[in-house]
């Protein structure tokens, strides 16, 4: 193949997984004002740079499914800890908590305050959100939801109780407002304090500007414990209510009494796809990491200290260490340590292999960037995915896993014309070393970056290469495939 006009970049020699979990095939790529423009042999085409990617898999960026990055993609902007393993693209406002629409003099109960960054503004809809975002763009794009708990923080003097009508009908414009700004969907959190008191009727009547929109409905469910099966119903119940796709977020099965039931749990999902559209994502990690609970259910077994605004000293260290210490029980030093962030040691690892190799489940970090101690899934999801996984214990072939980590999440969430290397797309890559490729952070160094990820490219501009980010801030705003805003 021959060009009359050079390639922008051509990565050359490498291994081709194209993210649809079609076999890999060996093929140079060309690409041209952000765009996949040339797959190939490229040997005799001119380039304004060259890549050489022998002995390397050349695969789609990563896309992660489940963050928290909304305040991070502004005030973090390089986002070294998700490009650094691969990722290009986050999907924001997961768990019912999102950054907009917030009043800038309103006080975030947690999780939210979670999110949120004191020295930065606040944006009032989300519009102003999304268009902070085009203004000062990050090195990864971002697919950004609108979060339910926000929206009873806009709307309601007390979270305590169901939302009434007048309460409803203003959630219900605020979520119009995201749609039409562009919102890929909204997510619910009724696991956590701001939205526990809602019942399914409120969740149900304040998405309905989901229905025919296209928009997804994502949720942290009511429960992953005990209960989890009568959440995946109501969970299913709201989807067929607003005919809306559905994404189970992180499907997990917490505590020692609940070990097993993926069992259960994995033929019941599959199921229910056969009747509506169902998602579901993971991590790669038996621990979880939320807010630090005052209830003692949820402060059963290890629970780590991520993070203590009152007490950073803390950082890192048990719970039951620091009761100790104090002469406390484990809730009074909850208590004392908040507002926090833990992480909980409380999933058995089989389940979580059960649900990783679940051949429709998406990966997803579920990090919180903040904090000097954060779960290591901030770093080391991806690489962790396709070393510890898919090589070393042979959970599912590498195709599989580069597909679960891009073509099916783009395809769940309708991101247009990203996750699979096709002609036409845009040039989000990353380039990886198959046999070396492996996540470093873990609970005593959760912020070591990954080792083999090679080159990371966004919207066609080299970002990270050599173990170093290079300073390009190509990330994209992603709006859904048939908003009329402009992506």
């Amino acid at each position: 193949m021959r060009n009359d006009h050079p390639f922008d970049l051509i990565i050359e020699g490498g291994t081709l997984i194209d993210g649809s979990k079609a076999p890999r095939y060996r093929a140079d790529l060309g690409i041209s004002d952000g765009r996949i423009s040339a797959l190939g042999d490229l040997s005799a085409c001119q380039a304004n740079q060259r890549i050489d990617a022998t002995g390397k898999v050349v695969a789609p960026g990563f896309i992660d499914s489940h963050t928290h990055d909304d305040q991070a993609v502004l005030s973090q902007p390089d986002m070294t800890f998700k490009v650094s393993q691969g990722v290009t693209t986050v999907v924001t406002g997961n768990c019912g908590i999102s950054i907009a629409p917030l009043r800038q003099d309103s006080d975030l109960p947690s999780p939210l305050n979670l999110l949120d960054d004191t020295d930065s503004a606040r944006f009032s809809t989300f519009k102003g959100y999304l268009d902070a975002l085009r203004q000062s763009p990050s090195a990864v794009n971002v697919a950004a939801m609108v979060g339910h708990s926000t929206l009873r923080v806009m709307t309601m003097d007390s979270l305590e109780r169901a939302a009434d009508h007048t309460e409803i009908s203003a959630m219900k414009a605020l979520l119009d407002e995201a749609l039409a700004a562009g919102a890929i969907g909204i997510s619910t959190g009724t696991y956590y304090p701001p939205a526990a008191h809602a019942p399914t009727q409120e969740i149900i009547d304040v998405c309905r500007p989901l229905s025919g929109s296209g928009a997804l409905y994502v949720t942290h469910m009511r429960d992953e414990a005990d209960n989890t099966l009568a959440s995946l119903e109501e969970s299913f119940h709201i989807g067929r209510e607003l005919d809306s796709p559905v994404v189970i977020s992180h499907h997990k099965l917490q505590r020692r009494q609940n070990f097993g039931k993926s069992a259960i749990t994995l033929p019941i999902i599959r199921e229910a796809m056969k009747c509506q559209c169902i998602a579901l994502d993971c991590y790669p990690y038996n621990a979880s990491s939320t807010m630090l609970h005052t209830d003692p259910n949820r402060l059963q077994g290890r629970v780590l200290i991520a993070s203590s605004e009152p007490h950073p000293e803390h950082t890192g260290r048990d719970l039951d260490d620091i009761a100790t210490e104090w002469g406390v029980s484990k809730v009074e030093a909850a208590a004392r340590l908040q507002p926090a962030s833990a992480i909980y040691f409380g999933m058995d690892e089989e389940d979580v292999q059960n649900i990783l190799a679940f051949d429709e489940t998406m990966i997803g970090s579920d990090g919180i960037p903040t904090g000097e101690k954060p779960h290591p899934r901030l770093w080391g999801t991806f690489p962790r995915i396709l070393g510890h996984y898919s090589r070393d214990l042979g959970l599912f072939e590498l195709e599989t896993a580069v597909w679960k980590m891009t073509g099916l999440t783009a395809r769940n969430f309708k991101l247009d014309k990203r996750g699979v290397l096709a002609v036409g797309n845009h040039a989000d890559i990353v380039v990886f070393d198959p046999l070396t490729v492996r996540d470093v952070a873990d609970y005593d160094h959760p912020t070591a970056p990954a080792e083999g990820i090679e080159v990371v490219i966004v919207n066609g501009q080299v970002t990270w290469r050599e173990g170093r980010h290079q300073g390009a801030r190509a990330g994209q705003v992603i709006t859904r495939r048939n908003c009329d805003v402009t992506a």
